[in-house]
């Protein structure tokens, strides 16, 4: 079959590979219908998570149809169109039964590598890399998906695919930002990020019941879809200095919450943004936590710092007495996809959710390269690339 593979920083390609079978008797085998690239997928191309091995099948976020289910799979049929959370998890161990799905005992059989890293193993994502259980990913013609009754959902009949495509990865992950945030009713937010997860942190953030949510972009396109699509606010960090404009903002208090959703590769105009680039390439941290920085300076007195965006391992001038001092509350977390996904395709097929907005370049398979580079250089507007197999 075709499928999308990682062959060095910066390089992918298509390529033949062969299909996917059922492995142990919880797995199913979908046939993709549409597959998206990722931000975290960035992080993957540019070297940034040092467990890629060339060849290995790129995509974690996906949909498609059951093709085969094992002999212990009593939920999924075949011929059922399913959307599929990026982090797989067994649905019967003690953090899967506490709704903490990425973190998972028993959905990474590598867990030697991430022990070493961060102390304690977490769960296995599609398609991202040794470290997260060397799975091959949804950039293929199909995918074989373990645990198919915990982790594939049906789309109702009403749904239209580039609708429930996001809520694979994208709607799910932003909306653990803004609950697990604790955004509720009158909260101002400030989402740093306007691509497709800070966008869904967004609207999480007005269904829930903000008062008011801003998001901070540089990119006029991502801009306009967050006012037009999502609702809410914007600044533009490349012509507004942020720590100001939010502090005058919020009547000079600063947000209840603040959502970072971009992850380790940050940009912004300054200092900061040069040093922490340097350190970077020179390998001396593994991470830019520019927006992370940035959110915990801007967020009130005990207030709350979600940390969304991918992180790999460490990172430099950390100001953790902000943090202390400011009373903060600080967390992160890998998505938690099968404790959202039932609710954001219900919401989804109320019209609650919209998504389609974020599917600016759809293509074949074949084309993914191309994809890819629009995807990274933002070029043509490109907020998601999606691939037709």
């Amino acid at each position: 079959m075709k499928a999308v593979t990682w062959q060095g920083v910066n390089k992918v390609g298509v390529e033949e590979v062969d299909e996917p079978t059922l492995l142990n008797e919880h797995d199913i085998l979908v046939k993709v219908t549409l597959t998206t690239t990722c931000g975290s997928d960035l992080h993957l191309l540019g070297g940034y998570i040092p467990t890629m091995r060339s060849g290995d099948v790129l995509g974690h976020e996906f949909l498609g149809e059951v093709v085969e289910v094992g002999r212990g799979v009593s939920r999924r049929k075949v011929g059922e169109r399913v959307v599929v959370s990026s982090f797989i998890a067994c649905g019967r161990c003690w953090y899967c039964e506490q709704g903490l799905f990425s973190l998972c005992d028993n959905g990474n059989p590598n867990p030697g590598i991430t022990e070493g890293l961060w102390g304690q193993s977490v769960g296995g994502c599609l398609g991202y890399s040794h470290a997260m259980g060397g799975y091959a990913g949804s950039h293929a013609e199909y995918v074989r998906v373990p645990y198919g009754d915990v982790g594939a959902f049906p789309v109702p009949d009403d749904v239209p695919d580039l609708r429930a495509l996001f809520a694979s990865d994208a709607a799910s992950t932003g909306w653990m930002g803004a609950d697990l945030g604790g955004v509720g009713p009158g909260s101002t937010v400030a989402v740093w990020g306007a691509g497709a997860v800070g966008q869904m942190a967004a609207r999480a953030s007005l269904l829930l019941g903000a008062e008011r949510v801003l998001v901070i972009d540089r990119l006029p396109e991502r801009l306009a879809q967050v006012r037009e699509h999502i609702g809410a606010e914007v600044l533009d960090y490349s012509e507004e200095d942020v720590l100001p404009a939010l502090r005058e903002l919020t009547g000079g208090r600063g947000p209840d919450v603040c959502i970072e959703a971009v992850g380790m590769e940050a940009h912004r105009p300054g200092l900061d943004y040069a040093y922490d680039q340097v350190k970077q390439q020179l390998r001396l941290q593994t991470d830019r936590p520019t927006a992370v920085r940035e959110a915990v300076m801007a967020a009130r007195k005990g207030g709350s710092v979600f940390v969304l965006g991918v992180f790999g391992g460490l990172v430099d001038k950390f100001p953790l007495g902000a943090v202390m001092n400011k009373g903060l509350t600080l967390r992160g977390a890998q998505m938690h996809g099968q404790r959202y996904i039932p609710m954001l395709l219900e919401r989804m097929q109320a019209g609650e959710l919209t998504t389609e907005h974020l599917a600016t370049h759809v293509m074949p398979l074949d084309e993914a390269a191309r994809g890819y580079e629009l995807f990274k250089s933002k070029g043509d507007g490109c907020v998601r690339s999606v691939f037709r197999p």
